[in-house]
């Protein structure tokens, strides 16, 4: 076919001049801040920490892209808003990523066959070796020969917590928490969970604070608190290999109410603050300071709360007594009790409102940690058939998460982004357009005079470069 002449896309006039589109404008980039995510990799080696967890089982000599290539290519693509596979038939020839990935030719003119030229980067069947291995064919498989060990991405999300402190804390706050995972195919493992409406995963995740910890890929028919001692096990056993004497609390809703759970926290010494499930029995305990709540409210503008703290346990499920905080409230006519089970010291009325207040409605932060992981870093893009390759999918998107996560913390302290989502960073920060120029000696990108964010790069930029 004869090449045909290039389209112009024509625009309402600007006074008396045309407005003409044309996609000629040669190697230019909407990504140039993902030099700044390139820095914070710099910073905290995350990215060669995770790639040293894949074992490559394929012959050296027919490698082109190698597995740490291969995994800077996809947590980077994500973290820049790159969410599935088919992106990086496009992506693999673009010059910037091919820098942060660290090509030595970012515009692919050494690469070995002459159809892949001018294509740096890895094309999407060849990405997906990271996804879809499996460990007993793994050996023998033509084109799936690269293995993850998932002991070692858990090991490496807590080592990444822990190298973030410059010091040993006071005191560690772990949040639990279980979300749906919607699945639209006929996934392994799929099933219909009666609370969320529809077929899916329930994965388990645990934050302190802003730092992901574990995201465990789990099916949907078994309890919210299901593994969750055996992840908080090997997670405590590594902080406390490190800082011995730091004080661990747990903090989680109901679902997590558990005997094995509390039983656990008490013979590892680590405190608990539980959502507990009201029942007759618990709202009858509450009961006078629930009527004191509506004797108040009509004097409080129609809502009242007190707080209260008592001794209880279940008829059965409970082995021993524990610390129970009611919290008797009454709003627009309505009861509302809440409780929650402790093992921190509660003597009063004022410890019990500062347990339930400060700590526990502080769990309620973790929410939008988990919300930044599904939406914006793709982690519910849990779309291949198996478990297991779905459950790498989840540690690729948790380290994109860290990745960002570190951006914010290490470079944004103090400025207008601070606080920030994820998909804002990305928005404001990482989409920046840039003419990219490749010369022998240098890679060039020339960015917008007019970018609004210029000073916060270049602070970004400057906090990370420093020792």
């Amino acid at each position: 076919m004869t090449e045909c002449t290039q389209t112009e896309i024509r625009f309402r006039p600007s006074g008396c001049r045309e407005v003409v589109a044309r996609f000629d404008g040669g190697d230019i980039t909407s990504d140039a801040g993902g030099l700044l995510l390139s820095e914070v990799d710099r910073r905290i080696g995350l990215l060669d920490g995770f790639a040293a967890c894949f074992t490559d089982h394929r012959d050296p000599a027919r490698v082109e892209h190698g597995v740490d290539e291969l995994v800077r290519q996809r947590v980077l693509a994500l973290a820049l808003g790159y969410e599935d596979l088919n992106d990086h038939d496009t992506l693999s020839a673009d010059p910037l990523l091919a820098v942060l990935v660290g090509k030595r030719d970012p515009k692919g003119g050494d690469r070995r066959r002459e159809a892949h030229r001018g294509r740096a980067l890895a094309s999407s069947s060849t990405l997906n070796r990271l996804e879809l291995a499996r460990p007993e064919s793994v050996a023998d498989d033509r084109y799936k020969r690269i293995e993850l060990d998932f002991d070692a991405v858990d090991r490496l999300l807590v080592k990444s917590f822990l190298a973030s402190f410059d010091k040993a804390p006071k005191e560690i706050v772990l949040d639990l928490d279980a979300t749906d995972d919607p699945l639209h195919g006929k996934q392994e493992g799929r099933f219909f969970h009666g609370y969320y409406g529809h077929y899916c995963y329930l994965p388990l995740y645990i934050f302190a604070g802003d730092h992901l910890l574990c995201a465990r890929l789990r099916t949907a028919d078994i309890d919210a608190s299901a593994g969750a001692v055996e992840e908080l096990e090997c997670i405590v056993g590594q902080i406390r290999s490190r800082w011995p004497k730091v004080k661990i609390l747990v903090r989680a809703d109901s679902g997590f109410c558990r005997e094995p759970l509390m039983v656990w926290c008490d013979e590892k010494r680590v405190d608990y603050v539980l959502g507990l499930a009201r029942n007759e029995r618990l709202q009858a305990e509450l009961e006078p300071w629930m009527q004191h709540a509506r004797d108040f409210a009509p004097l409080r503008g129609g809502s009242a709360c007190l707080f209260t703290s008592f001794e209880w346990s279940t008829l059965k499920s409970w082995s021993r007594r524990r610390t129970v905080i009611g919290k008797a409230e009454r709003l627009e006519g309505k009861d509302n009790p809440r409780f929650v089970v402790t093992s921190l010291a509660c003597r009063d009325s004022r410890d019990a409102e500062r347990i339930y207040r400060e700590i526990y409605c502080a769990r309620g932060d973790m929410e939008n940690r988990i919300k930044e992981q599904q939406l914006y870093m793709f982690a519910d893009r849990t779309s291949t058939h198996w478990m297991r390759s779905n459950q790498v999918r989840l540690y690729l998107s948790s380290v994109a998460y860290v990745l960002m996560s570190a951006l914010r913390r290490l470079a944004l302290s103090g400025t207008e982004l601070a606080q920030a989502q994820c998909h804002t960073l990305r928005l404001k920060l990482l989409k920046v357009g840039a003419q990219v120029r490749v010369t022998v000696r240098r890679v060039w990108l020339h960015m917008s005079e007019a970018y609004p964010l210029a000073e916060v790069f270049l602070l970004a930029w400057r906090r990370l470069r420093s020792p």
